[in-house]
C-alpha cells in the first residue's frame, strides 16, 4: 500500500467537509423529529417515516465518506462504514416501530398500526423500501466479501425483508396489483421484491445455521420466513406457489428434526 502523504490527507479532509456538515445536520434533524413524535397519532407516524428516510440519507453520507477515502487515500474508512451500518440499523428499527418486526403475522394483527400511515401511499412506501434496500446492498458491497460483518448482514437483510412486507397495505394489495390501478406499477414491483426478500431471508438464515452458527434458532427463523412467504401467496390467491413453499417447509422441517436428533444422540454419547 502506498504511503499516505500530508497532501493526500489535506485533500481528503477538504472533500469530506461537506459530508461532515451534512451528517451533523441530519443527526440534529433526527433529534428534533424524535422530540415531535412522542404521541401515537397519524401525524407522528408520518414524521417517524421521515426519520427513517433521514437515517438512510445519513448512511449514504457515511458511505460517500468511505468512497472519498478509497479514491484519495486508497484505503477503506472503517469508521465511516461502521457509522453507516449503525445508521441503517436505526432506519430499520424506526420502521419496525411503525409497522412491527413480526416475520409471519396475519395482516389483521398489524392493520391498526398501518392505519396510522394511511396517507403514505403505495408509491411512497415502495420508494422508501427500495431506497433502504439499495443502501443495504451498497454497504454490503463496500465492506466486501471477507468482512467480519458478513453474517450480521443476514440479520439486517432479514429485518429489512420484514419491514418491506409489513409496510404494505395487504388489504388493498390485490386490487392495487390490477392494471387499472394508479398504484399498479409500485404495487407489483413491491410484491415481487417482498417475495424475493422473504425467500432470500430464509436461505440466508439456513446458510448461517449450516455454515456458521449451528444454532437451531437460525434454522427456525429461516422457516418463519418461508411461512411468511406462503402466507403472502395465499393472500394473493397463488395456490401453486403456496403449495410449493408448503412442500419446501416440510422438507426443511425434516432436516431440522434430523439435526436435533443427531445433536441429542451426540450429547448422550459424551
Amino acid at each position: 500500500m502506498a504511503k499516505i502523504t500530508d497532501k493526500d490527507r489535506q485533500r481528503y479532509h477538504e472533500k469530506v467537509k461537506v459530508f461532515s456538515t451534512m451528517t451533523k445536520a441530519l443527526l440534529k434533524t433526527e433529534k428534533d423529529l424524535l422530540m415531535a413524535t412522542r404521541d401515537n397519532t397519524p401525524e407522528s407516524s408520518i414524521k417517524k417515516l421521515s426519520i427513517v428516510d433521514e437515517m438512510l440519507n445519513l448512511a449514504s453520507g457515511y458511505m460517500a465518506v468511505n468512497g472519498v477515502s478509497l479514491v484519495v487515500l486508497k484505503v477503506k474508512n472503517e469508521e465511516a462504514l461502521n457509522d453507516a451500518r449503525k445508521a441503517l440499523y436505526k432506519a430499520v428499527i424506526y420502521l419496525e416501530g411503525i409497522v412491527t418486526n413480526e416475520i409471519d403475522v396475519p395482516f389483521s394483527e398489524i392493520e391498526e398500526k398501518l392505519s396510522l400511515i394511511g396517507t403514505f401511499d403505495p408509491d411512497q412506501r415502495y420508494n422508501l423500501i427500495r431506497k433502504m434496500g439499495l443502501a443495504i446492498d451498497m454497504l454490503e458491497y463496500a465492506y466486501g466479501d471477507n468482512s467480519k460483518w458478513k453474517w450480521s448482514f443476514v440479520e439486517l437483510e432479514g429485518r429489512f425483508a420484514v419491514v418491506a412486507k409489513n409496510i404494505m397495505d395487504m388489504r388493498n394489495a390485490y386490487n392495487n396489483s390490477s392494471s387499472d390501478s394508479e398504484y399498479y406499477e409500485s404495487t407489483v414491483y413491491h410484491l415481487r421484491l417482498i417475495k424475493e426478500l422473504l425467500e432470500r431471508g430464509a436461505s440466508r438464515y439456513r446458510d448461517k445455521y449450516e455454515l456458521s452458527t449451528q444454532q437451531l434458532g437460525d434454522f427456525k427463523t429461516g422457516l418463519l420466513f418461508l411461512r411468511a412467504l406462503r402466507r403472502l401467496h395465499v393472500i394473493l390467491s397463488e395456490p401453486e406457489e403456496a403449495e410449493a413453499v408448503k412442500k419446501k417447509i416440510g422438507i426443511w422441517k425434516i432436516k431440522m428434526e434430523a439435526d436435533i436428533k443427531r445433536k441429542e444422540d451426540a450429547r448422550r454419547k459424551v
